[in-house]
């Protein structure tokens, strides 16, 4: 998945989640920031959320159902695999892939692993701390051999 894919996604899920919590357009554009005309455009196709709103769609209603339908799981890590592709980052212990996780690969306590839904990959530690996501395998199984080298 890359961001464009993301944001369309978003696009398509909105009024969905709008209405999966009851909301109102207006509420729902103040809850997001944006104009009810935007938000208006957007349910009709006409308009985009982009990148900001987008991940602020997806961080504030990060519980909804439609979204974990849609992701396949927790969709902040969707985001942080979009926003920090290409950077390295440290980042915060998980749950270990219990759910929504395949183990595509183990070595020395170190996992590689693929969710089912968005597709993209990420490494875990011994203490199940995501060390690296991407939706590259290439570059995933690269990072594994560097992290293995040491």
């Amino acid at each position: 998945m890359e961001k464009k894919q993301f944001i369309k996604l978003m696009d398509e899920k909105l009024k969905l989640i709008r209405t999966e919590y009851g909301l109102t357009q207006d509420k729902m554009a103040a809850i997001l920031g944006i104009s009810k005309k935007t938000l208006i455009e957007i349910e009709k196709n006409r308009k985009s959320l982009g990148w900001t709103s987008s991940v602020a769609l997806g961080s504030i209603f990060s519980d909804s159902t439609i979204l974990h339908d849609a992701i396949g799981g927790n969709v902040s890590d969707i985001i942080i695999a979009l926003a920090f592709k290409n950077i390295d980052v440290d980042y915060p212990k998980t749950w270990g892939g219990k759910v929504w996780w395949k183990t595509i690969s183990e070595k020395k306590g170190y996992r590689i692993q693929q969710n089912m839904f968005s597709r993209h990959y990420r490494i875990l530690d011994r203490e199940n701390r995501r060390i690296y996501a991407s939706f590259n395998m290439g570059e995933t199984e690269a990072v594994m051999d560097e992290i293995l080298k040491f």
